[in-house]
């Protein structure tokens, strides 16, 4: 013991100066306005001055003695509340001068330690006991805090409930088979949805983990920070949080697939899961902005360590929502998963400029690299997909006719779909910027009645008129496969009447122009002139050869008139015209042709007839004119006229 007093020889005057010191802090630390952290800095700095009194008194002489009364006394507070299997932080039986005093236990320990370390007391078997029981207390303390910070986190963990939050999807699923269903009449509340912004006005951070419990975990994080027990820590707040975040991901019900699962399944599975993934992926860059919240209120004072606890918690769940957009990217381009892609990459777009924030430290550039990647990953796999769509359509080859000339499924398909993609205009001119489209049609001048010259003008609307313009020398191919003319002019008819009457209606307006309207309405229009002087003029031709003399009578004229007019009944009830004013117009016409003529030569020739061959009075074939176009094969029956 006198080796140990010789090391040390300290001034007389040393207890006095600490002794004054400590007199000054708990005068500082009297006074009621003090914050809570200041009013711990105070306290861990009494515990230091007072581990220095026991200590430079030591080094007088007088041995470990008052260090081990010092450390058994803080030692009997640890142990003590460790054989109470009840939580110091448990909000039923929560006492704050209990937790104050555990706390300040720990902190004359680790002061205690300090001061022991720093005698220059070598090979001293009491010093060593002494730092040993002490580092077992501090150990044995750091444990219980390690479960207070797991116990605060989970109970009193907040779930997070976006408010108000609109998500921008493609709410029309276009599919191309032979029983297509039009989606034309489809202008819900819900396709209007998908124009309003997936954002929130004001960002929305919302507490993750109840307010009250905050400075506790505060507290504890001072003083295992302080005692060098940092990794512990955040060990412990990373696991609660990383599984409190993956728990969330099960509640809106993203499931974990390896890129294999995702690449190997069928589209209807994974159109369902690009949805939720959407859906997902809007809500969980909000939620991660209240989880930097929360990062930043407990670790905010402790530099690096925050983000990178930030980063620890997020990469885990972020890494699966990463690892399915690039397994969309990386897939087939068939034309029907575009919308969905696009949905995907507008999502990682909207939401880039917060992931950057949000990890704009160093521990965070991983994840917004990643981010950035499959934004353009995405995009790439959006443009191939868009493109390989006119080579899509080209390459639709039937080897039968349509039944009855309607309305063909690819017409409706390729109508629909780029109706669709003006939903996404201002993507897809972002992503096809360096991407010609062969015009067919390009729109000379401004537009009439609209404004709308620049639309039609730009990048989609030159793509539009290229797929249409594809589409159209497809039909006429598709045409070729009746063997009847006549059905050859209502098939085409049809279906360009069709696509002006989609590009009327809507948006597709705005892209196609007035020009592009008329120029195919013109087209339609000619495709019924030369219906009727197909089917009409070789019926009608009978009556005007019962007009000439010499070439047949008026009763054989009549009789030839009837077999052909029934022949067309026969066949034309059969075809179809889908649009009632179509079907009407062109039933009205066909009326006005065929029932003046013959009511005409009736009139002229009704002495020259014999009563047997007439088989049908005018308002009969008016009325069988009604039937034609409806789709339901049908064969005339003769009756008696007066």
């Amino acid at each position: 013991m006198a080796d140990f007093s010789s090391v040390l020889s300290p001034r007389e005057g040393d207890i006095h100066v600490i002794a004054a010191a400590r007199h000054i802090v708990k005068a500082l630390g009297a006074n009621k306005n003090l914050d809570d952290d200041l009013r711990k800095i105070l306290s861990q700095l009494d515990s230091h001055l007072s581990a220095m009194t026991v200590l430079t008194t030591e080094s007088r002489g007088t041995g470990f003695r008052e260090v081990e009364e010092q450390l058994k006394y803080a030692e009997e507070k640890i142990r003590g509340w460790e054989s109470n299997q009840s939580l110091l932080w448990d909000s039923d039986e929560f006492d704050p001068l209990e937790a104050a005093e555990f706390l300040k236990a720990i902190d004359e320990i680790q002061a205690l330690i300090g001061g022991l370390r720093s005698l220059s007391v070598n090979g001293n078997g009491k010093q060593k006991e002494l730092l040993n029981r002490a580092d077992s207390n501090l150990q044995m303390a750091m444990s219980r805090l390690e479960k207070e910070i797991i116990h605060i986190l989970v109970k009193h963990k907040q779930y997070f409930q976006p408010k108000n939050m609109s998500f921008r999807s493609c709410v029309l699923d276009v599919f191309y088979d032979e029983s297509f269903v039009s989606v034309e009449d489809i202008t819900s509340e819900e396709a209007l949805q998908r124009n309003s912004s997936g954002k929130e006005s004001d960002e929305y951070i919302f507490d993750l983990v109840h307010p009250q419990v905050i400075p506790h975990l505060k507290s504890i994080a001072n003083v295992m920070f302080g005692v060098n027990y940092d990794q512990e820590f955040c060990q412990a707040f990373v696991s609660v949080r990383r599984d409190a975040l993956e728990e969330y991901l099960v509640i809106l019900k993203v499931e974990k697939f390896s890129i294999e699962d995702v690449l190997k399944m069928e589209w209807s599975s994974l159109n369902y899961e690009i949805q939720k993934w959407v859906r997902a992926m809007n809500i969980i860059i909000r939620y991660l902005a209240s989880e930097k919240q929360l990062c930043d209120q407990i670790l905010g004072d402790y530099g690096f360590v925050n983000p990178l606890c930030f980063v620890e918690i997020s990469k885990g769940s972020l890494a699966h929502l990463l690892n399915f957009g690039e397994a969309i990217a990386m897939g087939t381009h068939e034309p029907e998963k575009l919308f969905r892609i696009l949905d995907m990459y507008e999502v990682v777009a909207d939401n880039l400029l917060d992931i950057d924030a949000l990890f704009s430290e160093e521990a965070g550039t991983a994840v917004r690299l990643e981010f950035h990647e499959l934004l353009r990953s995405l995009g790439d796999s959006g443009r191939a997909t868009f493109l390989k769509l006119g080579n899509a359509i080209a390459a639709n080859a039937s080897t039968r006719p349509f039944l009855g000339g309607g309305i063909h499924p690819l017409t409706k398909y390729v109508m629909n779909y780029i109706k669709t993609l003006t939903m996404y205009c201002n993507t897809l001119n972002v992503l096809l910027k360096d991407q010609e489209a062969a015009d067919p049609n390009p729109v000379v001048g401004p537009e009439n009645g609209h404004g709308v010259s620049s639309i039609t003008h730009c990048q989609m609307a030159c793509h539009f008129r290229s797929i249409t313009a594809t589409l159209e020398s497809n039909l006429d191919s598709k045409s070729k496969l009746y063997k009847d003319g006549v059905l050859q002019h209502i098939f085409l008819m049809n279906n360009f009447h069709y696509m002006v009457r989609k590009v009327k209606s809507g948006e597709l307006r705005l892209f196609f122009g007035d020009e592009w309207i008329k120029e195919h309405i013109v087209k339609y229009k000619q495709q019924a002139m030369s219906y009727e002087r197909a089917t009409w003029n070789s019926v009608l031709s009978f009556l005007k050869d019962g007009d000439s003399p010499g070439l047949c009578s008026a009763s054989k004229a009549i009789k030839g008139f009837t077999i052909a007019f029934e022949e067309v009944y026969k066949n034309q009830t059969g075809w179809s015209i889908p649009d009632p004013e179509l079907r009407e117009d062109l039933q009205i016409s066909a009326s006005q042709k065929v029932i003046h003529a013959y009511r005409s030569f009736m009139g002229r020739k009704s002495s020259s007839i014999s009563e047997k061959y007439i088989r049908h009075s005018p308002d009969d074939l008016q009325n069988y004119i009604l039937d034609l176009f409806n789709g339901s094969p049908r064969i005339l029956q003769s009756s008696c006229k007066k």
